[in-house]
């Protein structure tokens, strides 16, 4: 099934780097008593992710966070040090959380993964957007293709604030 607007998140641990090194972030940690924007990509570094999806969140930053959010995030089926290269590479280092659900644990729980085998990618997540409170979703954007960022996207989720 599916998560819903309504519906609280499932508890997951992710993976961060950070100038320290790697760090665990659990669901409780980052949502708790917040607002936070999360958002998804099928993975690090691919076109659409890398050249249109993170970019406008890390473009509107400062305006989602004048908007009430206490944090945004970025989450892929990736492993801590692919998250890492990706936000030292995009700029995103220390201004969103780029976190790593390398075993897909929160992504299938979610009941938002997708089999993207056939593009050489394996199990990866659904792109998707949302807005959660205090651990509770919401809004929710989930993309119906993979290669397109509109309805997940920053200019959507500004709209929704």
């Amino acid at each position: 099934m599916t998560i819903a607007i309504g519906d609280k998140l499932p508890a997951a641990t992710f993976k961060e780097k950070t100038s320290d090194g790697p760090v665990e972030i659990s669901t409780e940690q980052l949502f708790k008593g917040k607002r936070v924007v999360l958002f998804a990509v099928p993975g690090a570094f691919t076109p659409t992710c890398t050249l249109n999806h993170l970019p406008g969140y890390l473009e509107n930053r400062d305006t989602i966070l004048s908007k009430g959010v206490d944090d945004i995030a970025v989450v892929a089926v990736n492993d801590w040090h692919v998250m890492g290269a990706w936000a030292q590479s995009s700029g995103g280092m220390g201004k969103i959380h780029f976190l790593a659900d390398w075993d897909a644990g929160f992504t299938k729980a979610l009941g938002l993964d997708a089999d993207l085998s056939a593009g050489g990618l394996g199990v990866r997540s659904k792109r998707y957007s949302m807005l959660v409170e205090d651990g509770v979703v919401k809004s929710l954007n989930v993309e119906e293709s993979p290669g397109q960022a509109t309805v997940s996207g920053a200019a959507t989720m500004l709209e929704q604030l």
